[in-house]
């Protein structure tokens, strides 16, 4: 859900108690709409000015940068490295925020710079301008073509976004509310009626609002009892009272345990259906909402061509399988065209040339029951049966290259299944360039250019409530490393059975470990694969000795006989806790 103005303003209050006074020591660009300020006590401010998510919060996650900064971002670095934060200011009820800041210029001379952030859904934009209030340049310029109202350009003042036309929720009196709801239509819902009259007010704020009133989310104003309605405004009041007082509780909506919606006021209209967890800060409630949607945005734009070139590989491989198969059920049947050549050779002497068919007794029948063979005119008999016994010595050689190939694309079809898993748990800049290498290395995508030299990521490290670490490959070449150069032939070997998932090593140091140890790191293994969201999913552990790699196999495929297995159901609450940073 997007961030409404209220939350807006419980984050403001929040920042204001932490960050003023604070310098800013770095400023990063993780994505294209995203900018982190690092301030001094290693606190991360973070202005998200993407469509879907935009918001400003201190966070804890760390983000992969890119090789190279943008030209934002080096703009931003000339201009506020080294600031201080003096305030940070919300228009009331507005999505925007100031954050106004003390500088030094080239110079030396004491200067002010402004940041702002306009949380506006697809019209969001970081912008920054100077001491007298110029753009000095923002996130996405706006001329006159995308809006003749309002441009945001280099060199222009800047002029804050039109009203939204309707009166603040924290205005209303009753009067003037009583005289609003008579004058609605009577068809209309009364959540709906919140919306249209008074701006501040998210939708589901308005559905709480209107919940607490009258019992129900989707209630119509001609339905209202004078009762409801005096209940409705006491409703409202106090909601616009907690508003003007601060008085805010940062809370998340989950269901099935997966983070759905977020208030800074508890909800009741969801019942049993959702279950609510109140956070210590809103931007602690912020990066749990946030993280795996985040991640599953990143894969989506930084992995969408290797997503697209490993699909459209393993389709065609997927086909390519189909009609292999197709041709080998054909090459089952070859025993008819030799027998219909020794047929046609039986009775040479009963043949002439010209003919189109032969009937005659099949000897090989048990009932030596009548047979019609089809013959090609243009032939003699003895050109005819040779043509079959052609067909049959072509179709038992192809019956064993067909199951060679057969194997050969199933196994292509397993690693390339593989990757896709990989790619939709990359985390990191360095993920997608590790991929995109074992993927050229592999032949489904074109080398391009000189190679660059790139230090490969770390494997995932956590340690067990034991202390034993736990290491878990990022991709398929990361995991053949992991198993079969970095491990001791001591530690033990982790990998969901049947299921592609990620090499999973406990490291033992020569050590004997215990049951539960084996179960930590079984749910580290089975969390980082396919069966991320199942339940009592099969794990396998032997000793690293045990695992074998087959000659010419692609990366990550391996063997082994001698296991054990567990079964466990993957957390993500406990990955977390277990993780080293």
């Amino acid at each position: 859900m997007p961030l409404d103005a209220i939350s807006l303003q419980a984050l403001v209050a929040e920042l204001r108690r932490e960050l003023l006074g604070l310098r800013i020591e770095k400023v990063q660009q993780p994505a294209r709409d995203q900018v982190i300020l690092l301030l001094r006590g290693s606190r991360r401010l973070l202005l998200n000015a993407g469509a879907n998510a935009p918001r400003l919060q201190l966070t804890k996650i760390t983000r992969d940068n890119p090789a190279e900064p943008p030209m934002f971002c080096m703009l931003l670095r000339k201009h506020l490295v080294g600031a201080k934060i003096a305030d940070i200011t919300q228009p009331p009820l507005e999505r925007l925020v100031r954050i106004e800041l003390d500088m030094i210029d080239d110079f030396g001379r004491p200067g002010k710079r402004t940041l702002i952030l306009e949380a506006m859904g697809r019209r969001s934009n970081l912008i920054l301008l100077d001491g007298d209030g110029r753009i000095i340049d923002c996130m996405r310029r706006v001329d006159a073509e995308m809006s003749p109202q309002r441009q945001v350009l280099p060199g222009l003042y800047y002029e804050q976004p039109p009203a939204a036309g309707r009166l603040a929720v924290t205005a209303e009196t009753e009067e003037g509310f009583r005289e609003k709801l008579a004058a609605a239509q009577p068809e209309r819902q009364a959540d709906a009626f919140l919306l249209d009259n008074y701006f501040g007010i998210a939708p589901l704020m308005a559905r709480e609002i209107v919940f607490r009133a009258t019992g129900e989310t989707d209630r119509h104003i001609f339905a209202l009892t004078a009762g409801e309605e005096d209940r409705l405004w006491h409703e409202l009041h106090g909601f616009s009272t907690d508003v003007e007082e601060n008085n805010f509780t940062p809370i998340c909506l989950k269901r099935e345990g997966r983070p759905a919606e977020f208030s800074c006021f508890p909800i009741t209209q969801y019942g049993s259906l959702m279950e609510s967890e109140t956070y210590p800060s809103f931007s602690a409630l912020l990066d749990a909402f946030y993280e795996t949607r985040e991640r599953l945005d990143r894969v989506r734009q930084r992995g969408a061509e290797l997503i697209r070139t490993a699909t459209t590989a393993r389709d065609r491989m997927r086909r390519k399988l189909a009609m292999q198969e197709k041709d080998y059920a054909a090459t089952q049947n070859r025993d008819e065209l030799r027998i219909c050549g020794d047929l046609i050779t039986a009775n040479l002497y009963r043949m002439e040339r010209g003919q189109s068919k032969l009937t005659c007794e099949n000897f090989y029948d048990e009932n030596c029951a009548a047979i019609t063979i089809p013959l090609d005119p243009l032939l003699t008999p003895q050109q005819n049966a040779a043509k079959y016994y052609k067909r049959y010595n072509k179709a038992k050689t192809a019956e064993k290259h067909l199951r060679e190939q057969m194997e050969i694309a199933r196994r292509d079809l397993e690693y390339l299944e593989s990757v896709l898993e990989e790619i939709d748990k990359a985390e990191l800049e360095q993920d997608f360039n590790d991929i995109r290498d074992e993927l050229r290395e592999a032949g489904f995508l074109r080398r391009q250019g000189k190679k660059e030299t790139r230090r490969p990521a770390k494997p995932r490290e956590f340690r067990t409530s034991t202390g034993y670490r736990v290491l878990v490959g990022r991709n398929n070449r990361q995991n053949d490393k992991l198993t079969m150069k970095d491990a001791d032939h001591r530690d033990i070997w982790l990998h969901t059975q049947k299921i592609h998932g990620s090499h999973t090593i406990l490291c033992t140091e020569g050590k004997a470990v215990d049951d539960d140890t084996i179960v930590e790191a079984a749910k580290i293994a089975a969390y980082y694969s396919q069966a991320r969201e199942s339940g009592n999913v099969p794990v396998d552990y032997t000793p690293v000795k045990n695992v074998k790699k087959p000659a010419g196999a692609r990366p990550g495929m391996v063997v082994y006989q001698v296991y054990n297995t567990v079964h466990v159901t993957p957390s993500a609450e406990f990955v977390k806790n277990r993780q080293v940073k």
